[in-house]
C-alpha cells in the first residue's frame, strides 16, 4: 500500500510539475490526457478513488488517536504501537499529500483550459479589432474620397451656377435688344402708314389739280 502511495505521488508531482512548468508539447499532452479523464466515466471514476482514499486516510487518523490514546492510558507505547503508529501516519500523509496533490493538479487544469480560452477569445478579440481598425481604415479613405468628390462637385455647382448667371444676363440682355428692336419696328411700320397716307393724300390732291387744270383749259 505504502509503495503504491509512493508511486501515485510520484506520479501526481511529475503531473503537477508540468502544468506548473513550461515544457512545451509534453505540457500539452498532459493536458489532452486530463481532458480526456474528464470525460465519459473519468469522473466518476476519479470521485469513487479520491472517496475511497478519503475514507482510508479518515481511518488512518482514527487508527493513529488509536494507538496514541492506548499509549497514553498505558503511560507508553509498546514496539508493536510505534510500527503501527508510524505505518498509519505514513499512509495518511501519503494519502493526504496524494489527494491534495489531485486537488492541485484538478484546479491547475481547470486555470489552464480557463487561460487557453482566455487567450484564445483575446486572439479572436485582437482579430477583430484589427479588423475593425482596417475597415476605419477604409471607411476613413472612403470619407476623405467623398470629401473630395463633394469639394469638386461644389466647385462644378459653383462653375455652372456662375455660367448661369451670365447666360441669363446675356439672355436678359438680348431680350432688351428684341424689345427695342421691336419697338423701333413699330415706330418705322407707323411711320411708313403716316407715309402711305400722305402720299394717298398727295396723290388726290395732285388728281384734283390736274382737273381743275383741264376745267380751266376746257
Amino acid at each position: 500500500m505504502i509503495q503504491l502511495l509512493f508511486f501515485v505521488l510520484i506520479i501526481e508531482g511529475v503531473v503537477a510539475v508540468i502544468l506548473l512548468m513550461e515544457f512545451g508539447p509534453l505540457r500539452e499532452l498532459v493536458i489532452k490526457s486530463l481532458d480526456q479523464l474528464k470525460t465519459g466515466k473519468g469522473p466518476a471514476t476519479v470521485k469513487t478513488i479520491a472517496g475511497t482514499m478519503f475514507v482510508i486516510f479518515l481511518s488512518s487518523l482514527m487508527s493513529i488517536f488509536k494507538v496514541q490514546n492506548k499509549g497514553a492510558k498505558l503511560g507508553t507505547m509498546s514496539p508493536m504501537d510505534q510500527v503501527l503508529w508510524r505505518t498509519h501516519l505514513l499512509e495518511a500523509s501519503l494519502m493526504g499529500f496524494t489527494l491534495l496533490l489531485g486537488f492541485i493538479i484538478d484546479r491547475t487544469h481547470h486555470y489552464l483550459q480557463t487561460l487557453v480560452e482566455l487567450r484564445s477569445n483575446m486572439r479572436a478579440s485582437k482579430e477583430e479589432v484589427e479588423m475593425l481598425l482596417k475597415e476605419k481604415t477604409q471607411l476613413k479613405e472612403k470619407e476623405e474620397k467623398s470629401s473630395k468628390e463633394l469639394k469638386q462637385l461644389k466647385e462644378e455647382i459653383s462653375t455652372l451656377s456662375e455660367s448661369f448667371k451670365k447666360v441669363k444676363s446675356e439672355s436678359d440682355e438680348k431680350d432688351r435688344k428684341v424689345e427695342t428692336a421691336e419697338a423701333h419696328v413699330a415706330a418705322l411700320q407707323k411711320q411708313a402708314a403716316d407715309l402711305l397716307l400722305e402720299y394717298d393724300r398727295l396723290l388726290e390732291d395732285n388728281q384734283n389739280l390736274q382737273n381743275q387744270a383741264l376745267g380751266y383749259k376746257s
